[in-house]
């Protein structure tokens, strides 16, 4: 599937909040930077606990230090290497282990899905929808796959090899895991998110069975040759994620002040 690629600012705004119009309902897009990842979690439990129905929702760019996570019904035999010096938390989504670090763009979605009107499912296609929207910007082709939440990569389309997609190592890497997600639903609110490998040391993912599949290779951008800078591969994913939740295109429509 191919996006037309969007306009970014001549700057992205990585040190001030941004409002991207998302359908009737407008999403506060918020910078974080380099954050651990309990900082976060717990953040996100706060905001969710606190939100009313009149809070905006939002979306949190976020990158982290390395981190293994695991789900709430996770197996923690999915981590093969005990001694990896890499801290394990256990948290409240869905799904079983996964990893952070540098060099990944991790995305929360703290959105009111009652209001919103959408369903569990409907949510999580349209989450992998921005995902694949995003990659498509940067002529990467990436798919889903069924019963495994996450993006896949994909057989490039004869448009996207006659732009220049590096055939051989999508065909090299194909059915390789970019991008995983998972959620926590809670009276009809959703945190936590989904994370896309932009360029970052991947040895970590050989010590657990990725989101519980063994022998599941991860790979990231940078892998299918692709140059690309993390803030502008998040701002494009957040606009796409904007998008896909409301259902419009996003623009950013003002600013909210400033983060630290």
């Amino acid at each position: 599937m191919s996006a037309t690629p969007l306009a970014l600012p001549p700057e992205v705004p990585d040190a001030s909040d941004t409002v991207l119009i998302s359908g009737e309902h407008p999403v506060t897009l918020r910078w974080r930077g380099l954050e651990p990842y309990q900082q976060s979690f717990d953040a996100m439990r706060a905001f969710t606990d606190a939100r009313t129905p009149d809070t905006p929702d939002e979306i949190w760019l976020v990158e982290h230090p390395r981190v293994f996570t695991l789900g709430l019904a996770g197996d923690p035999a999915h981590l093969l290497l005990a001694d990896s010096g890499i801290p394990l938390v256990k948290v409240d989504r869905g799904g079983q282990i996964t990893y952070h670090g540098p060099g990944q763009v991790v995305a929360y979605l703290l959105i009111d899905l009652k209001r919103r009107k959408l369903m569990v499912r409907e949510f999580v296609r349209r989450i992998e929808e921005a995902v694949i929207e995003t990659l498509a910007t940067y002529n990467l082709a990436t798919d889903r796959k069924s019963g495994a939440p996450g993006i896949y990569v994909a057989q490039p389309s004869a448009q996207q090899a006659e732009r220049g997609a590096n055939v051989r190592s999508h065909e090299q890497h194909r059915g390789a895991k970019i991008a995983a997600l998972g959620l926590k639903i809670r009276n009809g609110c959703s945190y936590h998110g989904v994370s896309l490998n932009v360029a970052m040391d991947l040895q970590p993912f050989l010590a657990i069975n990725p989101c519980g599949y063994a022998g599941l290779e991860t790979v990231d951008m940078a892998t299918l040759s692709v140059a690309a800078d993390w803030r502008d591969v998040a701002f494009t994913l957040a606009e796409r994620l904007a998008h896909q939740i409301g259902g419009l295109p996003a623009i950013a429509a003002a600013s909210t002040g400033s983060t630290e």
